[in-house]
């Protein structure tokens, strides 16, 4: 697999986490008028994935600070790490990418 996937993945474990939370990205930007924007990522590569692999995708959240979520993510085959890492997002205005202090509604410790 292409090594740049394995980001698209763990994009989407961090739009399920939000949407596990009762959220979506447009909601977020529409209605709150605010979004998110990866700032920092951090990916150790340990085993290839191959074609037809069924993954696993976790995605932790650890606050960081009153605009930024830090979330620790893994790839898994089964019980093997594909790939690890760390994707830190900032929450920013939608409009002008400024930073804007996470609203009370988004609980990174959930």
């Amino acid at each position: 697999m292409y090594y740049a996937n394995y980001l698209k993945f763990m994009e989407r474990a961090r739009t399920e986490w939000l949407r596990a939370q009762g959220h979506s990205q447009a909601e977020l930007a529409e209605t709150f008028g605010f979004v998110f924007a990866v700032v920092e990522v951090k990916v150790n590569y340990r085993r290839p994935a191959r074609l037809d692999d069924e993954l696993v995708i976790t995605c932790l959240p650890v606050p960081e600070g009153r605009a930024s979520v830090r979330f620790k993510q893994t790839v898994k085959k089964g019980d093997q790490t594909l790939a690890d890492g760390e994707v830190r997002v900032a929450c920013v205005d939608a409009k002008s990418f400024r930073p804007r202090p996470l609203p009370d509604f988004i609980n990174p410790a959930a």
